[in-house]
């Protein structure tokens, strides 16, 4: 490090950190008083710490002359006062400032070796137990722990953000488990993608044409074809992909050389290869299991036709009658068709009647004495066929009991070997499941109990792999009804009928000024963005008494043209602006404040939740719930969230859960209906996002009132680009082979 520059000094005040990728402003005292502003990639300081800086000297603009650190070591403080304000930095909960100093003046330099070795020994100090001092000596293990392996991870090129993740699966083996095989960061739980983790393996030495590298990549060409929505890929996609991935100016591999690897990976029953649909197709082991498993279930649940001793459709007339409700023709047969075969679908668009005929079958099952749960994708989801059906329904995940199993992966606690306690599984929103995700709800399923399956195959496939919906549909082995008579009530309503139109490759026409659907002729992004923030922070709450929170603002995209993030800074800012009186806490490019409307963008199963006139508690929060944060603590890292009629409590360390959500994707919004929905199309926009089901699913969000802002051509062009999302799947396939 001859070449850098050297500054040491005490760790005196941390001016700012950014949790996700390390970057500080820090102050240092020198030896001598000099006081030290320095900046760098330095993760998870501690005040009192003693640093070595390697860098050069800058002036900046602004803040004029600082250090810039390249790198940097870290020391434990040694002295009296370094170790009290170390220990009292927050670092390990439940040693506040005055403890700190107790614990510092009574074991002076000994102190990192009791609370690592000889914990019992913190009891002399008044007020600490056994078991607290267990717990403090268990916090400060882990963080050092920690802090091995993210210097690990930096020295190697690694993001920081990486380390709890590593830690929570790996421990501290986790360095031991990299260095042996660097590709494991390839799995979909750490978020990384080929490119780092090959740089590690390189830096350790590992051959570009190895064995291992290469079957590293072919599964993770495989692993990505997944999150295109694809079960397989066909060999000759793959051949090609993954020599792409691999191949660069110092190596090429060859086609033979993916073949190989290929062989290899079949035979260590990683892979599968089948000739099916027309492809040699080639699946990662879960993927053909899942695809296999909901194939022979559902084709055994077509055939099942139950019998009664009744005339079931004569009950039905009678049930009609009672409840004052006139079913149209096709929604008879779907209630009588949910009680009469194992499995049967129920799809159609909006304004058809699906809500009224889910409830007729409720109405039908209960006469049967059957039980019945109710399950939906999303929260969002659930609570609406909660709200419409008044009975309870639950999450899938929740249904069956979702939590993290070793290593912090997903498992059930429902399936074949403790199935569910019901007759009739009701399922809605069936379009945004996947395959896997169906294969875990249907093995949970107990023996003899019915499946019905509600959607509308042309809204968005899921994000995961297959389109289960629609391949079931397409199938032929399964009772269809598709509802396709719009309402005369529905029939008034402009969102209905213009979403009809989409659906159908028309343009929408917008309504009069009473009307409910409206377009306002806007292209750029700068200007789309100005629009849709007026409209939401004054127009429409002032035109039609809406209160902002009852506005949801859509767009097809996160980054591009008037993506999301871009949507929620504006929006943040006119409509919960910056305030003394608020408390704020930034975490990368996102400032969390005091009212904010945030959106849990991934499934925690451990989170603990109360509800808020406190008669009941729980844990779990889901992928799309929506809520506002009420306070935020800085000095205890924290805020509470409040959601609908739960709330939580989120530490700092686990604000990447959540996200700003004044504005949402279209497809974090399927499964979820708000008073009035702000659509945004600005230029800008990838054409992969301009589809016509993408825009057919943001319109019929709304319940009330719509309002696109975009340009004509932007419009046309999702109207007339019927792309469905071709995927890769063989469920269709595998439905229709004929058993020997």
């Amino acid at each position: 490090m001859a070449e850098y520059q050297v500054v040491c000094g005490r760790l005196s005040q941390i001016v700012f950190q950014n949790e996700e990728n390390g970057y500080a402003v820090i102050r240092l005292t020198a030896d001598d008083g000099e006081e030290i502003t320095a900046t760098g990639c330095m993760p998870a300081l501690g005040l009192g710490e003693e640093l070595t800086l390697y860098g050069k000297w800058i002036t900046h603009p602004s803040y004029g002359e600082q250090f810039t650190a390249e790198s940097f070591e870290r020391h434990l403080p040694e002295s009296v006062r370094g170790i009290a304000d170390y220990l009292g930095s927050g670092i390990i909960k439940g040693i506040g400032q005055r403890l700190a100093e107790k614990i510092a003046h009574t074991f002076g330099e000994q102190t990192f070796d009791i609370l690592q070795n000889e914990p019992e020994k913190l009891c002399e100090i008044r007020g600490i137990t056994l078991k607290k001092a267990k717990l403090i000596s268990q916090q400060y293990i882990e963080m050092s722990e920690m802090r091995l392996l993210m210097d690990f991870l930096l020295e190697n090129g690694l993001p920081v953000w990486l380390t709890p993740r590593l830690y929570k699966r790996l421990g501290i083996d986790a360095m031991d488990a990299l260095s042996e095989n660097p590709y494991l960061l390839c799995d979909e739980y750490y978020e990384i993608d080929f490119a780092l983790a090959d740089s590690l393996a390189l830096n350790l030495g590992l051959s570009r044409v190895s064995d291992e590298r290469i079957d590293a990549g072919v599964i993770y060409t495989m692993t990505f074809n997944l999150s295109n929505g694809h079960t397989f890929i066909p060999i000759e996609k793959l051949v090609i992909a993954a020599c792409s991935l691999l191949s660069d100016e110092e190596a090429e591999i060859l086609p033979e050389n993916i073949v190989d690897s290929i062989n290899r990976l079949e035979m260590r029953a990683m892979i599968v290869r089948e000739q099916i649909a027309g492809r040699d197709a080639v699946y990662l082991r879960q993927m053909y299991e899942a695809e296999d498993f909901l194939a022979g279930v559902l084709k055994d649940l077509a055939t099942k036709h139950y019998k009664y001793e009744f005339n079931l459709e004569d009950l039905f007339i009678a049930l009609s009658e009672d409840s004052d409700v006139e079913y149209a023709p096709l929604q008879k047969k779907a209630i009588i068709w949910a009680a009469q075969y194992g499995v049967s679908i129920l799809t159609g668009g909006p304004g058809t009647g699906k809500s009224t005929t889910v409830k007729g079958m409720l109405k039908l099952f209960e006469s049967l004495g059957l039980h019945v749960v109710l399950a939906a994708p999303t929260g969002r989801a659930a609570k609406r066929l909660s709200e419409l059906c008044d009975m309870e329904a639950k999450t899938i995940h929740r249904l069956l009991e979702a939590g993290y199993g070793h290593g912090g992966r997903l498992s059930f606690q429902r399936g074949l070997t403790n199935p569910l306690d019901c007759d009739v599984v009701v399922l809605d929103e069936v379009s945004m499941v996947d395959i896997s995700l169906m294969q875990a709800l249907v093995a949970a399923m107990p023996k003899g109990a019915r499946l019905v399956l509600v959607g509308d195959a042309d809204q968005l496939p899921p994000v995961g792999p297959g389109n289960f919906l629609r391949d079931m549909i397409l199938s032929g082995k399964v009772p269809v009804t598709e509802l396709t008579e719009i309402f005369r009530q529905a029939q008034k309503s402009d969102i209905v009928m213009n979403a009809h139109a989409i659906n159908s490759g028309k343009m929408p026409t917008a309504s009069g000024k009473d009307g409910d659907f409206f377009i306002m002729r806007k292209a750029d992004t700068a200007s789309v963005v100005q629009t849709v923030t007026e409209l939401c922070k004054n127009r429409l709450p002032n035109y039609y008494g809406l209160n902002p929170s009852q506005i949801q603002v859509l767009s097809p995209s996160r980054r591009q043209g008037a993506g999301t993030m871009q949507l929620n800074r504006s929006l943040q800012e006119a409509l919960n602006p910056e305030s003394p009186d608020k408390n704020e806490k930034r975490f990368g490019d996102i400032v969390f404040r005091e009212g904010d409307r945030v959106m849990q963008i991934r499934n925690n199963y451990d989170i603990v939740w109360e509800r808020v006139d406190g008669s009941d508690q729980g844990t779990g929060m889901f992928n799309g719930d929506v809520g506002e944060i009420l306070q935020i603590f800085t000095l205890q890292e924290c805020l509470i969230v409040k959601f609908d009629d739960k709330i939580a409590t989120y530490t700092f360390d686990m604000l990447d859960e959540l996200e700003l959500a004044y504005a949402m994707t279209v497809h974090k919004a399927q499964g979820s209906e708000f008073e009035a929905v702000v659509v945004a199309l600005s230029s800008g926009i990838s054409k992969r996002l301009l589809t016509r089901n993408i825009l057919y699913t943001a319109i019929t969000r709304a319940k009330k009132l719509l309002v696109i802002v975009g340009s004509q051509e932007t419009i046309s062009t999702m109207v007339n680009t019927n792309n469905k999302g071709r995927r890769y799947s063989a469920l269709k396939a595998r439905m229709n082979i004929e058993e020997e």
